[in-house]
């Protein structure tokens, strides 16, 4: 790949050398490449994840569910994504997207899957009435900044993320283009933040999770080491925001969850009780 200009073929086919980083687990077609039963746990809630932004979605909630006293234990499994074990039959089954995090709940039978991490988390809030507000406007508001996060990160992670970080190369004119946008999110979000502790007003909810997954690990953990590019001190409410939820002891087991990079001490590559986290 280059810099100069690319005229688009008639017809695209696959170059498996192409990507960067990831082309190695990137291909455009669906299903499982190999044949692997997903291992099962003795509770309920099973999660099949990785510590990326969408997996600590979950994880942070489920955490919360359990500081609150709700019933909610659960198994989290560790999915391997750049060994493709995204790709396993097991996994396929329960996710046909093959992407983090997929959930099996099997205190109902049959048992019900559950993937996309917007929809874990309307699904666990639901389930145990809790993070998630009574009032019908005030879930709409909830589940509008939830649908925002859906719709708004694919520009942060796949774009700004893959352009900035990931790519090959480097080329001005897509850093650019989603640098714009992750900087008008991040205005939006400051915005509505100037007026209200969290992002629905005084209550914190599965809105804020989702948010704070990737906007608070931009703003906090320099998430693709852009802090500084993307001047994300300036943002000052989001700031507050992210810095806040971020000292919830919950929140922090959450972090910890499947993850398998940084210091080793913060590291619960599996999580099957509390005395996981030491």
């Amino acid at each position: 790949m280059s810099d100069s200009p690319y005229t688009p073929p008639r017809v695209w086919t696959w170059d498996s050398e192409s990507g960067g980083m990831f082309a190695n687990i990137n291909r455009p077609i669906a299903g499982p490449t190999h044949e692997s039963e997903l291992p099962r746990g003795e509770h309920p809630l099973q999660l099949h994840s990785l510590a990326t932004p969408n997996g600590v979605k979950v994880t942070v909630l489920l955490e919360e569910l359990l500081e609150i006293g709700k019933d909610a234990e659960y198994d989290a499994y560790l999915i391997n994504i750049a060994g493709g074990d995204q790709f396993s039959s097991g996994f396929v089954d329960i996710n046909p997207n093959s992407k983090i995090p997929a959930l099996l709940d099997m205190s109902t039978d049959p048992g019900t899957r559950v993937f996309e991490s917007g929809a874990i988390l309307t699904y666990l809030a639901e389930k145990f009435e809790a993070f998630v507000p009574v009032d019908l406007s005030d879930r709409a508001e909830c589940y509008s900044w939830l649908m925002w996060n859906m719709g708004s990160v694919p520009f942060l992670g796949g774009g700004f993320g893959h352009f900035y970080a990931y790519a090959p190369q480097k080329w001005e004119y897509p850093i650019n283009r989603y640098a714009m946008e992750v900087k008008r999110q991040l205005d939006v979000l400051d915005r509505n933040l100037s007026e209200r502790q969290f992002l629905c007003g005084d209550d914190y909810n599965i809105a804020d999770m989702a948010n704070y997954a990737w906007y608070g690990g931009l703003v906090l953990h320099n998430i693709y080491d852009a802090q500084e590019f993307l001047d994300v001190a300036s943002y000052t409410n989001v700031v507050r925001w992210a810095t806040e939820i971020d000292a919830r002891p919950a929140v922090q087991r959450g972090l910890r969850v499947n993850r398998v990079w940084g210091d080793e001490a913060t590291q619960v590559r599996e999580r099957h009780s509390a005395s996981d986290f030491g």
